[in-house]
């Protein structure tokens, strides 16, 4: 296919690539990123395309290998760990869920994206693909590109994975009650933090997520001591021209609790 002909055939794809992406990563600006760069690969390959496959396929393929490539460098847990660990869960004739928990959350749109995101992206992405997008379960194995049967398992091991997800979704309600704000929605804003651009409802709910939430409070306090090295120069043999003091952009309780929180995951 001609550059010219894909450009002008691309932006009835769009809504469909944006809502898979947006399905499959954590937020808007991620989706729309990965969007961005796989219309740009569509149009640096346009004549490899040949309609083989429909266009929609093409283009799901491009987004998913690049969407694959990020989750390998975030080194995402192995997707095989995961997959059998759920499965011995299913294996076992004990095992079972709270049907009501499952069902309430899988209609609530926020909690039912909670629950997909915990899925390895291979795994996630099958259940998406067929269940949410429509796609055949041999359209899904071009995509990926493997045969038929392992596009199968990954579709019965994904829905398996996603009501897992869903059950323990009340477990961790339950832990994170009281805690404002969810870890990534605190984690998302660090950077407009640190730097003192958020305002004074925001910073407030941040600083409240972290004196109380278990996980978030080291990594915040490793942000602060990384940026405040490089403010001061370290790793350049010399001292930067402006030191950036942590106490100005964090408050003094904060900064300590921060610091203990981070003694305390070693």
């Amino acid at each position: 296919m001609e550059r010219a002909e894909l450009a002008q055939l691309l932006p009835a794809e769009i809504p469909g690539l944006t809502r898979y992406a947006t399905s499959m990563v954590r937020d808007r600006y991620a989706a729309e990123d990965l969007v961005g760069d796989t219309c740009v690969r569509a149009l640096e390959r346009a004549q490899s395309y040949r309609g083989e496959a429909s266009l929609a396929t093409w283009l799901h393929r491009i987004l998913h290998n690049l969407a694959v490539d990020r989750a390998r460098a975030a080194r995402e847990v192995p997707a095989e760990d995961i997959a059998a660990h759920v499965e011995r869960q299913w294996q076992d004739n004990d095992y079972t869920v709270d049907a009501a928990v499952v069902v309430a959350r899988a209609e609530t749109a926020e909690e039912l994206h909670d629950a997909l995101i915990r899925l390895p992206y291979s795994h996630r992405a099958a259940v998406v693909l067929h269940d949410a997008e429509g796609f055949t379960s041999r359209e899904i194995a071009d995509i990926f590109g493997i045969g038929l049967p392992a596009a199968k398992q990954r579709l019965r091991r994904g829905r398996m994975m996603l009501v897992s997800s869903l059950a323990q979704g009340a477990e961790r309600r339950e832990a994170t009650r009281g805690v404002p704000l969810s870890c990534w929605d605190a984690r998302r804003q660090v950077s407009d933090y640190l730097d003192g651009e958020l305002g004074q409802e925001s910073r407030g709910a941040v600083e409240a997520h972290l004196a109380t939430c278990p996980t978030c409070p080291a990594l915040y306090y490793s942000l602060v001591a990384a940026t405040d090295a490089l403010a001061r120069g370290v790793g350049r043999g010399e001292v930067a021209q402006t030191q950036r003091d942590a106490d100005s952009t964090v408050p003094p309780d904060l900064e300590r609790r921060l610091r203990a929180g981070a003694e305390d995951e070693r």
